[in-house]
């Protein structure tokens, strides 16, 4: 997904838009982790950029887009940009404890 969502358009109360664009993200993502995973993949990952404009995005993690796109709604910011790709994850080993005898 790499869209520029509008805030702010003509006609619409911008709590109702605000909520849609979350609706929307979410349904994005849960869409793409109940797609069938390749052999030797665990889970679905993303990489997700988000700016005020493509040109300016930065890479954020996922846990982070709903905070981030408050703060430019609570800013008063007309748009934002998002990209999000979904990629193969492989999970690793936690390291283990060091012994403390």
């Amino acid at each position: 997904m790499r869209k520029t969502f509008q805030l702010r358009p003509e006609g619409k109360h911008p709590d109702r838009v605000l909520d849609a664009v979350k609706h929307e993200i979410r349904k994005y993502i849960k869409r793409e982790r109940r797609r069938e995973l390749p052999e030797g993949v665990d889970f679905w990952d993303f990489d997700c950029k988000f700016g005020t404009a493509q040109d300016t995005a930065a890479t954020v993690h996922l846990a982070e887009l709903t905070g981030l796109i408050d703060g430019i709604a609570k800013a008063e910011g007309p748009q934002f940009y998002l990209e999000i790709l979904a990629k193969h994850g492989q999970r690793t080993a936690r390291p283990a404890p060091p012994d403390t005898e």
